[in-house]
């Protein structure tokens, strides 16, 4: 059995475009996770939707195997993290999970602001952040100044700041050596009750629904029985396993691993992103803390053209939100276009990617209304209500004043 002082549990966070997503490749072609023949740009950028628009959408969690230097080999897991601001809440799951972090910052472009939300985001977390200069091979590449920017953000050294390309390969290897030295090996409880954190989870259609968790406490194996904080039901644990690519199955999660659990659930609303997950045979008494769970900021309604996909619009929205734990959705309805659902997303972004996925992942056709924010309205009594759609503004005479 592999040493548990051999484990390292980290992300990669960096703002849009810096690099991330190519940087994960090298990692895993470094580890041969991945066979050259297989390798492809993105591997870990597994929708069309990512590929297409060159961004990570999923938080996506792998597992590698490194043959160090010091003659030993380290389990890395890595969870891979959007970059784009609308996608935030995916970001804090992960880092929840994990006790390191790749800041990547690009060359040319320098620190920017999302770049700035993940650091504190990994330092709320008290991760070990490792900073790593991206695309030095650039000819517009202000490798000074953006070492300066970096330690300004961060309170670093300047000799803790990797140089890479992720490119070419550039500084692949110290980003390993960066994380066997500098990130700690998680701890170790396996006696203590069962608790493990759900960052993320997907829906098999054979399988049901499929929570990814990082254990913390305790052990999970086959045959034991599961149950989450934020619901009464339980249900037998069928399969647990590691991420390599794809799920692979294990004889058991201990604690500081990272997996997924599988256990015949159907009702896709007992599995919420960031409860705990413990056994009826290991009973934890509290909840793992501090995580809180991200607002909706744009509200839009959708709406199916044909008015017998509704139920179908239905199905595919309480799927999405098994893997999109920040999309908010409720019925409404409209006398021009029927019934549909009123739907709250992170941004415009985020309501665009889900738009997109409905429509391919699900074959429907849809109507979009104009998005807007949350309003809050002062009325003449002096109390104060938020309405989220302009149907339920109230009367132009009861309003005293309006705030976005």
């Amino acid at each position: 059995m592999m040493k548990k002082s051999r484990l390292r549990n980290f992300s990669i966070i960096a703002h849009i475009d810096h690099g991330k997503s190519t940087l994960a490749d090298r990692l895993l072609e470094e580890t041969k996770t991945v066979s050259s023949k297989d390798m492809k740009n993105q591997v870990l950028d597994s929708m069309d939707l990512e590929r297409e628009r060159g961004i990570t959408i999923k938080s996506h969690p792998i597992q590698m195997e490194y043959n160090h230097s010091d003659g030993h080999t380290y389990i890395l897991n890595l969870i891979d993290t959007p970059g784009h601001v609308d996608f935030s809440y995916e970001v804090s799951r992960s880092l929840a999970a994990c006790e390191g972090a790749l800041l990547i910052v690009d060359a040319a472009q320098g620190v920017e602001a999302q770049t700035v939300s993940n650091a504190y985001l990994a330092k709320d977390n008290s991760l070990v952040i490792i900073p790593i200069v991206n695309k030095v091979d650039l000819a517009s590449a202000m490798i000074d100044d953006v070492k300066m920017q970096i330690m300004e953000l961060i309170g670093c050294n300047e000799d803790e700041i990797i140089l890479a390309s992720a490119k070419d390969g550039t500084g692949i290897l110290d980003i390993f050596d960066a994380i066997i030295d500098r990130i700690p090996s998680p701890n170790i409880n396996d006696e203590a009750s069962t608790r493990a954190l759900i960052f993320d989870s997907t829906y098999d259609n054979y399988r049901g629904a499929i929570p990814y968790v990082r254990v913390f406490d305790g052990v999970l194996k086959k045959g034991m029985v599961a149950k989450f904080f934020a619901h009464s039901e339980s249900y037998e644990i069928t399969e647990v396993g590691h991420f390599i690519l794809k799920q692979i199955e294990t004889n058991e999660l201990r604690s500081g691993d990272v997996g997924y659990v599988i256990g015949s659930i159907r009702d896709m609303g007992h599995i919420e992103a960031g409860d705990t997950l413990t056994t009826i045979e290991h009973t934890a008494t509290e909840p793992l803390p501090g995580y809180k769970r991200m607002k909706p900021m744009v509200f839009s309604g959708l709406y199916p053209v044909d008015a017998d996909d509704y139920d179908q619009l239905r199905v595919a929205l309480e799927k999405l939100k098994l893997n999109d734990a920040s999309l908010d959705f409720s019925p409404e309805t409209s006398e021009a276009l029927g019934f549909g659902f009123r739907c709250g997303f992170l941004g415009l972004l985020h309501m665009e990617i889900v738009q997109e996925r409905l429509e391919r992942e699900f074959d429907l056709m849809l109507v979009t209304t104009t998005p807007n924010v949350i309003y809050q309205l002062i009325r003449k009594d002096g109390t104060m209500i938020e309405v989220d759609t302009p149907a339920k503004m109230p009367l132009s005479g009861e309003v005293v004043e309006i705030l976005e």
